[in-house]
């Protein structure tokens, strides 16, 4: 049989195989190893993956790559992302390291709404701009699908237009880029004792406006005790999926103040940050399906004490995936390497279970799991190629790269120098 491509000679795969669903527990340990294997390609989907004889026996090909040495994962889900903005924040990071915490800085006019104004003035195209060479780090890093959110507008027509960035990045960029609609980031400050006027045009006005232009997938909202209290959440996100989004949550990230049970109360596919969620929030999040996402850089970024209960969410029978949460003030991180190495570090996952929550799990939080995550027969033949002596060496080696190659549907989109 004829394919496109063929990977020869690799030492070992790692399949984070699951049939198609998210990995539970003792799963998450299992990475599916295949040693000295090859795959094989054809229009940008794995046709097989097995011994690198029976490959190379069984197959013509355009195209050979030999992997000799080398170790293949999956290309990284990264399932949550802020990436579409103008100016960096590292001002504010100064001012943490004086001291001040992200919710004094936040209702000093700082965080979120200083990213508003420049987004505010700037046009779609500027936002494409500055965030292509973003997005190109992170695909170095081994990124091969990327959630990005609206959220740095807060009008209607801005928000619209970071979505239409956002699409125009997904239609430019080898990679998918899934879009989220994130109106209800944070009050603007006109709004800032008036919450129910700006809660109405997010229900009446914005939310209608997404679902005309028709781009964004998931609706995400900032639940917090300086934010979006639980109840105004609960009446967005009902809007929200009466209109047809899916929905997300950045739920209990400071405070313990019920957002993951609220998540699994609306049915969202993920609760994600979870730095403070309670035993109750966890129990729920777990009989309701939902998919925590934890974003470990986010939490070192603002020295947090405390981290998010990665080991306990396992333990607990819960599939955890983990995201670089990569945005201008409070996690300026566009690496998933990274991520894992912090989320092995700080919450207490093991290699093998950092990989799995940043392929396979991260692609359930989006709904992807039936095309990305990981590498099986009749998927994307998205994928990293590795010069490393084992797949613990990923969480463990800090500061560089040691990928060689990044794939995305079978074609080469980095490749290091």
């Amino acid at each position: 049989m004829k394919v496109d491509t063929v990977i020869i000679n690799a030492r070992e795969i790692a399949t984070v195989s699951s049939g198609g669903k998210a990995k539970y527990g003792k799963e998450m340990s299992d990475a599916g190893i295949i040693k000295n294997a090859g795959i094989a390609i054809k229009d940008g989907k794995i046709i097989e993956i097995a011994d690198s004889k029976v490959i190379e026996d069984k197959y013509s090909w355009d195209m050979m790559i030999d992997a000799s040495g080398k170790i293949i994962t999956p290309g990284f889900v990264d399932s949550h992302s802020h990436p579409v903005f103008v100016h960096t924040r590292e001002d504010e990071f100064a001012m943490r390291l004086e001291g001040k915490s992200y919710v004094d800085i936040a209702l000093a006019g700082g965080g979120i709404r200083s990213s508003i104004a420049s987004v505010l003035a700037a046009s779609e195209e500027e936002l494409v701009e500055l965030s292509i060479p973003r997005i190109e780090k992170m695909i170095a890093l081994g990124t091969t699908t990327l959630e990005a959110k609206s959220g740095y507008g807060l009008t209607t027509e801005s928000e619209l237009k970071q979505l239409r960035a956002i699409q125009k990045l997904d239609d430019i960029m080898p990679i998918d880029i899934i879009p989220t609609f994130m109106g209800a980031h944070e009050y603007p400050a006109e709004y800032k004792d008036d919450h129910e006027a700006f809660i109405k045009i997010l229900i009446e006005e914005m939310i209608p406006a997404v679902m005309e232009q028709g781009i964004a997938k998931f609706c995400d909202i900032f639940t917090e005790a300086h934010v979006y209290s639980i109840e105004e959440s609960r009446r967005i996100l009902s809007a929200a999926k009466e209109a047809g989004l899916q929905l997300k949550m950045h739920a209990d990230e400071i405070e313990s103040i019920g957002g993951a049970e609220l998540a699994a109360e609306m049915g969202c596919i993920s609760a994600d940050h979870l730095g403070a969620a309670s035993d109750e929030g966890i129990k729920a999040m777990k009989e309701a399906g939902v998919i925590p996402v934890l974003l470990p850089a986010t939490l070192f970024s603002l020295r947090s004490k405390t981290y998010a209960r990665g080991r306990k969410m396992i333990e607990e029978g819960l599939p955890v995936a983990i995201a670089t949460d990569y945005n201008p003030g409070s996690c300026n991180c566009d690496s998933m390497p990274l991520t894992m190495s912090i989320a092995s570090l700080q919450m207490g996952l093991s290699p093998v279970e950092s990989l799995c929550a940043a392929t396979i799990n991260a692609a359930c939080a989006l709904g992807m799991e039936d095309s990305v995550g990981s590498l099986e027969a009749g998927k994307l033949a998205d994928l990293i190629i590795w010069d490393m002596p084992s797949l613990n060496f990923i969480p463990y080696h800090l500061g560089s790269s040691h990928i060689l190659r990044v794939m995305k549907r079978g074609k080469t989109i980095h490749l290091a120098q």
